[in-house]
């Protein structure tokens, strides 16, 4: 390949080599994938429907499964297809639209786990003022800002990206279309926009991260001096599934990007791929409802 412009198709990073294990593969992600259409779908249904619960905190959650979905049905499907057709191709246009797709879902899914922080803070911290901080008109704004921008975003990587000559092949060393795979088949050393894109982006992630941080540790003080039991939990039952959903998003995603390079290999990147994103789409609904009374009651409602 002598530049990208002479790429039609890129070659993604198979599960496996032999046939019976590429079978596999497809009947174990179609299974994850349908559990996690099961699960979004349903608390995006439930949501919806049950008037008892249109409040912010579950108005982000709505939001967080539509997310969950987006960023699952990005990725997954391919990955599925190619597995049962025993093929590896995909279109230059198809690798650009899930990079583009892919990016603004995650980042979106990171603003507004954000945002549903700061919902939990107010909540239990500053209950007084819960009305009037994040009233409906304030919730649907920082919900579009969190959508908006990891679009935005998307589209600032995405036009960084594939503007770069590409002349080390088209097999990329994954399993679905990112940044870094694409990065190392370029034949160019410049990439200044792309690195204040990333650095800006870095800096954002860091103001986010720590504002989690003192956020939880404001929220934990605040739940320890509740003087009645069952009040500190129902407290952290509100608390403990968004923290927890947190620590799996940040911990998979800082694990595959900042992992030492002497454990890297195709094999070890790929199970990591999978965990940050495959995994906390399809397990996301299970932990939100796990300890959520209010929500399984209206689950079971839903389906009855």
């Amino acid at each position: 390949m002598s530049n990208s412009s002479s790429i039609s198709q890129f070659l993604l990073l198979a599960f496996a080599d032999r046939r019976e294990l590429q079978l596999l593969h497809f009947w174990l992600f179609l299974g994850i994938y349908l559990a996690a259409l099961l699960g979004n779908g349903l608390i995006i249904t439930t949501i919806t429907w049950d008037h008892h619960l249109h409040t912010p905190m579950y108005f982000f959650l709505l939001n967080l499964s539509l997310l969950n979905l987006g960023c699952i049905s990005t990725t997954l499907p391919k990955a599925i297809a190619n597995s049962l057709w025993d093929t590896r191709a995909i279109s230059y246009s198809g690798c650009a639209a899930q990079l583009f797709f892919f990016t603004s879902f995650i980042l979106a899914e990171f603003y507004l786990l954000t945002i549903m922080c700061y919902d939990r803070y107010v909540a239990i911290c500053r209950p007084l003022h819960y009305g009037t901080l994040l009233g409906s008109r304030a919730c649907v704004h920082m919900a579009a800002a969190a959508w908006a921008s990891g679009f935005l975003n998307a589209l600032l990587h995405t036009a960084s990206t594939f503007s770069l000559p590409l002349c080390h092949g088209n097999a990329l060393g994954q399993f679905f279309c990112e940044v870094p795979p694409i990065l190392k088949l370029s034949c160019s050393h410049s990439y200044l926009g792309l690195f204040q894109l990333l650095l800006f982006n870095t800096f954002v992630f860091s103001g986010c991260f720590v504002f989690m941080v003192v956020s939880y540790v404001q929220i934990f003080r605040a739940v320890l001096r509740i003087p009645s039991q069952q009040g500190r939990h129902k407290a952290f039952s509100t608390c403990l599934p968004h923290l927890a959903v947190v620590s799996l998003f940040i911990s998979t995603g800082l694990f595959a990007y900042l992992k030492p390079p002497s454990i890297s290999s195709p094999s070890v990147d790929l199970v990591l791929a999978v965990l940050y994103s495959v995994v906390p789409p399809a397990v996301n609904p299970f932990i939100y409802s796990m300890r959520n009374q209010e929500l399984k009651n209206s689950i079971r409602k839903v389906i009855s």
